[in-house]
């Protein structure tokens, strides 16, 4: 088996990654890595939820000059919350050797942003749409940076950043190194490498499938007004030994924890925000079963084995396949069975669907235990209808024998007799063809 020292990764960059509980490169890495720090332009191709991410910042962080204070890497994402995940990694590891890195997108104060710019970050990531923003107000320059990534290129071109990525290359040092990562590489990132690219190398890295046989994963369709309800909901019909409960940030953990607890459920957070000695503690109580449930960040996903969480619930849905898969593996470990539940809103399924291509299989939908009752009852009450209606059959009057037998309207329950209808209209008089009332 591969380890990062074979793969020629610095020891600062191995222990960094070691104190997050990654210690074996995926198969991306092992073919990614060497051919990044080689020089040359690459395309990958892999699934999300491979491990790209580490597979393009380890070898940018081995040739980032750390005396030279300018920009030298330009990582782009076609979302903030990509951008986001990939800069808490990225800030991981310059920390370990002492590099500055800064995350740009959208929907953030963007005079806190040029501040943080004029300090010359040497790694910067971040969404097109913000990047040609400070671009147009001369506040990023982009002339030092030889190393660039598009991640999730196919994306990025679903989008429509095509444009805005053309122009942010034309911006950067002339010699730049070009990596594309994608989950697919369709014809307009073909025409890109062929533009921007020199004689880049290919790499494909076919999706492994991921085994999670031992835990059972079900989705449950809910809104943000009712999520909470939803999960006390499942939890009650679970009865789970202990459990996790993820969620994006710190302050939704503390929030959720506080909801739990008000309802008289034995739980706590584990966050960032937390000491070390807290966290020690925290973690001591749940592996204990002094609590029940224990409501994380992703933090807590990656690097905690704990043996006895029968039942992990997303509560905010991952932003892929890999966080998917380290946070449900908290449970049916050693060969034990375990259920992972991922509230999904509607808004949500495009997601849900990628993740279902990183995991490559489909998660079942499951009813809530509100929903199973609205439509029992719903079912009941179309029973009940039903059966009034065989007892109207059962009491209507025999048709009369002078029932008109291709069913008209009356049933032969008809007031009044074709003959009084025949009165009525002679009655009435008629028209002769020469136009005369008789």
């Amino acid at each position: 088996m591969t380890t990062f020292q074979e793969l020629g990764v610095p020891q600062g960059l191995c222990d960094a990654m070691a104190g997050k509980g990654i210690k074996v490169p995926t198969k991306v890495q092992e073919q990614a890595v060497p051919a990044v720090r080689s020089g040359h332009d690459v395309i990958v191709q892999a699934q999300t939820g491979t491990g790209k991410t580490l597979a393009f910042l380890l070898p940018i962080f081995e040739k980032i000059k750390v005396q030279a204070e300018v920009t030298q890497a330009l990582v782009v994402t076609p979302t903030r919350e990509l951008a986001i995940q990939i800069a808490k990694v990225a800030a991981i590891l310059g920390r370990a050797v002492d590099v500055s890195t800064l995350v740009i997108y959208g929907g953030q104060d963007i005079e806190r942003q040029k501040k943080k710019l004029r300090r010359h970050p040497q790694l910067i990531v971040g969404t097109p749409g913000r990047l040609l923003d400070h671009l147009r107000r001369g506040t990023i320059d982009l002339s030092q940076v030889n190393k660039v990534v598009l991640d999730e290129a196919d994306e990025m071109l679903r989008l429509g950043f095509i444009e805005d990525v053309e122009t942010l290359l034309g911006k950067t040092a002339q010699d730049h190194q070009l990596m594309l990562f994608s989950a697919t590489i369709p014809d307009r990132v073909r025409t890109l490498a062929t533009r921007f690219m020199r004689q880049p190398e290919e790499i494909v890295v076919k999706g492994e499938h991921v085994t999670l046989d031992e835990i059972d994963q079900v989705i449950v369709s809910t809104t943000e007004e009712t999520k909470l309800d939803r999960l006390c909901e499942a939890i009650n019909a679970e009865q789970p030994y202990l459990a996790m409960v993820f969620c994006h940030t710190k302050t939704r953990a503390h929030m959720v924890t506080m909801a739990l607890a008000a309802r008289g459920y034995l739980v706590d957070e584990l966050h960032g925000d937390l000491s070390q000695v807290q966290r020690a503690l925290v973690l001591k109580r749940f592996r204990g079963a002094e609590l029940q449930i224990l409501c994380a960040t992703d933090i807590a996903a990656r690097g905690l084995d704990i043996e006895g969480v029968t039942h992990v619930f997303n509560y905010d849905i991952p932003h892929d396949a890999e966080s998917y898969i380290h946070r449900i593996g908290r449970t049916g470990r050693a060969g034990q069975r375990g259920k992972a539940v991922t509230f999904v809103n509607a808004r949500q399924y495009d997601l849900l669907r990628r993740i279902e291509s990183g995991i490559r299989g489909r998660i079942r939908k499951e009813m809530s235990e509100r929903g199973r009752r609205h439509k029992e009852k719903q079912a009941k009450i179309l029973q009940e209808i039903r059966e009034k209606r065989e007892e109207q059959k059962k009491k209507r009057k025999p048709l009369s024998k002078y029932a008109n037998r291709k069913g008209s309207a009356h049933k032969g329950r008809n007031d009044r007799s074709r003959r009084q209808k025949h009165s009525v209209v002679s009655n009435q008089g008629h028209r002769s063809k020469f136009g005369k009332r008789h």
